[in-house]
């Protein structure tokens, strides 16, 4: 009955039990029971729902706490709870050490929102004070307080004052979430012939909620393998096949996959050679992705046979699509395709399966016939006149007119590479040079011209007759290699006012006006052994001066060589100036004694005379003997050269080569063979560098 009557007591109180709720969304503040300090109300009930922004947790605290006490907190009590969460009850008095009171603990919110509840029943039989308790909003480190997996950072947590923020790593992106990192692996082509696919980051976990594209793309004709390697470690599920992550592979219309799992995909051979690879990542897992590598082959062509004297590089057992191999030909041989000799040919494997050619044939280098040399023949020293690799033949110059250059063997070898070579002049051809100065005739002792013995046929075969074309002879020359005579250059013109070139100019003889007789002998009378040669140009030397006879020399250029004999022969440039006292010899068909022209060819020989001698012969006569002049003659007199010898040759003999050259060319002198007159002639040697340059020149 008692039990009833306190049951009815208290259900009577609790229903006129007055409770009331207020809202608190301070970031801190204060709680009291109600009537604070003083004992609290009985039949009360106070809610404070505390609110904080977003990213703090409520700290709550109690100054003071003194409620009744009661078993499980069943009559006053503090209860701190969230929206679906006790976090704790609190009653009875601090003094009294019961495990219900709050003493220094402190009561964290999981989130931003805690709601504190104040109870006391009907009656309150001693004067229990109540509480007073404090709270205040903290900051969460979501970084080091993350429960939830699903709601933590995947690579970097950046912590701030109510809230965090993620980051990924260099390379990735921050995906949508704000929470994932992902990759941008759309865009992946490859197109060598072999090669290596791997998951982002491979060994290492592959990125979540990624979609990564790869493609292999070669040209037609190719076909593409692929092998996944052991590791191979995609997330799958023991029920559904792979609905997290998985590779694809598509060629054409066909496909394979999708593949997860711990367990390897066979080899793939998926005959196309245009592949399209597909992995897809979700936003949870750490597996270590997958390695693949992929080699391309072709279509196979056939087997190739190397041609005869030749090779293949490179010679291997089977040649597929794109394969190339290049043909070459053993040493001294060519390879020959559509008539067109090369060193190297190559071939490629089409993507039929056919060759871009047939192998071409080796054929040994050839030559060709070697050029006829002028003066000259070509003797073949292998048999058959064969012209090919390794075969030899011989120039030889026309015996004893004309020599070698450089005096070579003149042996040429058909070389590998299909030309004639000689090992002096390599692939140069050789000429023949006319031999001068050696007479096939030799001389007896000199006589005067005056009173003079004739000259012994043969014995001055470079002297050269200048004629009119009535036949009238009216100077000499000298015949230097086969093309050009060298006289005076007063010999070509009549010289009336050197002051007046359009006169001068007009006077001078042109090439069709004249002739030169090689191999001549008598004066007048014809000879069996002369040739007539026709004059093709005339060349005076540019600082020539009729007036003082200063460098009085010209050139001929003949129209056709003259054909070198026994009475017809070159005479040879000096290599030197003449020694002191030398003797020369003086050639021509001038006057003699009586002023009469001689029958036949006549000469002197004289000594040549020291220059200031000379000089000093003609200061009374005040003519000037200048360098580019030589003397030559007695003091005495009685031997020189004269009217009709202009242009003619003065040689001497160089004992040291055996050759004759030619000094100077009869140029001008007082009268014929008087006392302390010497005959002037023009020197040579002083206008060689001149000569060489022009007969060069035009060769």
């Amino acid at each position: 009955m008692r039990w009833l009557l306190l049951c009815h007591a208290l259900c009577f109180s609790l229903s006129k039990t007055m409770a009331h709720t207020v809202e608190l969304n301070n970031m801190f503040g204060q709680i009291q029971s109600p009537g604070y300090p003083d004992s609290y109300p009985s039949d009360s009930e106070v809610t404070w729902n505390i609110t904080v922004p977003e990213g703090f947790r409520i700290k709550l605290y109690f100054m003071h706490f003194n409620l009744e006490s009661s078993y499980l907190c069943e009559y006053d009590y503090v209860k701190v709870e969230t929206e679906d969460q006790v976090l704790a009850t609190f009653c009875g008095r601090e003094a009294t050490d019961t495990e219900q009171t709050p003493g220094q603990e402190v009561v964290l919110s999981p989130g931003s929102f805690m709601s504190v509840t104040f109870r006391s029943d009907f009656s309150n039989e001693e004067r229990f004070t109540g509480f007073d308790a404090h709270y205040m909003a903290v900051d969460v480190d979501e970084c080091t307080e993350q429960e939830d997996e699903e709601l933590s950072c995947d690579h970097y947590c950046h912590n701030y004052i109510g809230g965090y923020y993620c980051s990924c790593r260099f390379g990735y992106i921050l995906h949508t979430d704000n929470r994932t990192c992902r990759v941008e692996c759309s865009d992946n082509l490859f197109t060598q012939r072999t090669g290596i696919i791997t998951s982002p980051d491979f060994p290492n976990p592959y990125p979540k909620s990624s979609e990564c594209f790869y493609t292999i793309e070669l040209e037609e004709g190719f076909r593409v393998s692929l092998q996944f390697e052991d590791i191979f470690d995609i997330e799958d599920h023991p029920e559904v096949p792979c609905p997290y992550d998985y590779i694809k592979i598509i060629a054409g219309s066909k496909m394979w996959g999708p593949f997860c799992g711990e367990k390897a995909p066979e080899s793939i051979n998926t005959e196309s050679h245009s592949i399209q690879i597909m992995f897809r990542s979700d936003n949870s897992g750490e597996n270590r992705g997958w390695r693949l590598s992929y080699r391309a082959t072709g279509n196979e062509c056939p087997d190739l046979q190397s041609p005869i004297h030749g090779k293949i590089e490179p010679l291997q057992a089977k040649y597929s699509f794109k394969d190339q191999v290049l043909i070459s030909c053993d040493t001294g041989y060519k390879v020959l395709k559509d008539k067109v000799e090369m060193d190297t040919f190559q071939m490629e494997c089409l993507k039929d399966g056919t060759w871009s050619s047939r192998i071409p044939a080796c054929k040994i280098a050839d030559c060709g016939a070697p050029p006829e040399l002028e003066h000259g023949l070509v003797t073949f020293l292998s048999r058959n006149n064969l012209t090919t690799y390794k075969s030899e033949i011989r120039y030889s110059c026309q015996q004893p007119y004309y020599k070698m250059v450089h005096n070579i063997t003149g042996i040429y070898t058909c070389s590998a590479q299909g030309v004639w070579m000689n090992e002096v002049l390599g692939r140069s051809w050789p000429a023949c040079l006319p031999v001068c100065g050696l007479p096939k005739v030799s001389r007896t002792p000199m006589a005067r011209i005056f009173n003079g013995r004739p000259v012994q046929k043969g014995t001055s075969p470079w002297i050269a007759m200048l004629s009119h074309l009535n036949g009238q002879p009216f100077c000499g020359g000298s015949l230097l290699g086969s093309k050009w005579i060298v006289t005076t250059a007063h010999c070509l013109h009549q010289f009336l006012n050197p002051e007046d070139p359009i006169l001068y100019d007009s006077l001078l003889l042109k090439p069709s006006e004249f002739k030169i007789i090689m191999g001549k002998h008598w004066r007048r009378r014809s000879d069996e052994t002369e040739q007539h040669l026709g004059v093709k140009h005339i060349f005076l030397h540019p600082l020539y001066d009729p007036n003082t006879f200063e460098n009085d020399v010209a050139l001929l250029e003949l129209l056709e060589s003259a054909k070198l004999n026994d009475f017809v022969m070159p005479i040879c440039l000096p290599e030197r100036p003449p020694p002191e006292g030398a003797m020369v010899i003086v050639s021509g068909w001038g006057k003699q004694f009586l002023h009469r022209f001689p029958e036949i060819l006549m000469e002197i020989e004289i000594p040549i005379v020291d220059h200031r001698t000379c000089q000093a012969a003609y200061a009374p006569l005040k003519k000037k003997v200048t360098k580019d002049m030589i003397c030559a003659g007695e003091k005495e007199g009685g031997k020189d050269a004269c009217a009709g010898d202009s242009g003619g040759p003065m040689v001497t003999l160089d004992r040291e080569r055996g050759q004759w050259y030619l000094v100077g060319t009869v140029s001008w002198g007082d009268d014929c063979g008087k006392k302390d007159r010497y005959g002037v002639y023009s020197y040579i040697y002083q206008n060689k560098d001149w000569i060489q340059r022009i007969t060069r020149m035009r060769n």
